[in-house]
């Protein structure tokens, strides 16, 4: 264990991996060329599967391909993959169903809210030119946070610990979702809280509107000081 996932694991308290499914060897080939090879390298010593008590899971991107391009439809990363620019896969997924997506030219570069409809661009190119995809691989994790990763209520209060003591902790395939959902009217309250299969949710939601690409900031600061 390197000194980067060290952090992750211990001293940000995400270890131990939990619900793990080893990738089989057809899985391995296909990603080996697309995705980093750190990041191969942990799934094939840890799995598929869940930390921080499931607050974040390390996904098999070919699972949740779908429900990728359903939510990048008509957007400018579905015309950077038309045109070879970029190609996208879902590497994990938070506990209420926000998706991590990397890039393979422009690293972890979109965040997907789900309850929100919101997808959340940073153009990472240059910096995975320069760190390269194994230093950017371990920043990711090293980096991470269970904050980052939670949910708010009405009253700001975060609810991943809540709704785990509540409703039980989450199996391999299930989130925890907002019934009704907020973008039907929902509010975001424990109490509104339910454990839904992942994927059939995701895909719910993705078609409840129309989806809200919002600002890169990265791009925009960079831009700024380049004046």
């Amino acid at each position: 264990m390197n000194k980067f996932f060290d952090r992750f694991y211990n001293y940000k308290g995400f270890g131990p991996a939990i619900n793990s499914r080893l990738p089989d060897q057809e899985t391995l080939d296909f990603y080996k060329g697309r995705l980093p090879e750190r990041l191969i390298e942990y799934w094939k010593e840890y799995g598929f599967c869940g930390w921080g008590d499931g607050i974040f899971w390390l996904v098999n991107p070919s699972e949740y391909h779908d429900i990728l391009q359903t939510w990048l439809q008509g957007t400018e990363f579905a015309k950077r993959e038309e045109q070879g620019i970029d190609s996208y896969y879902v590497i994990g997924r938070s506990a209420f169903g926000d998706l991590i997506v990397w890039g393979n030219t422009s690293g972890q570069s979109i965040d997907i809210n789900s309850n929100f409809g919101m997808i959340f661009p940073t153009d990472y190119s240059e910096k995975l030119k320069e760190r390269g995809e194994e230093r950017t691989v371990d920043l990711f994790f090293a980096t991470m946070s269970k904050n980052s990763l939670d949910e708010k209520d009405v009253d700001e209060k975060l609810l991943f610990e809540r709704a785990c003591k509540k409703l039980g902790p989450l199996e391999f395939t299930e989130m925890y979702a907002f019934v009704p959902a907020l973008a039907l009217g929902g509010t975001n309250k424990l109490e509104n809280l339910k454990k839904v299969k992942v994927i059939e949710h995701l895909n719910f939601l993705a078609d409840l509107g129309e989806k809200r690409v919002m600002a890169d900031i990265v791009a925009m600061s960079n831009e700024l000081h380049q004046k």
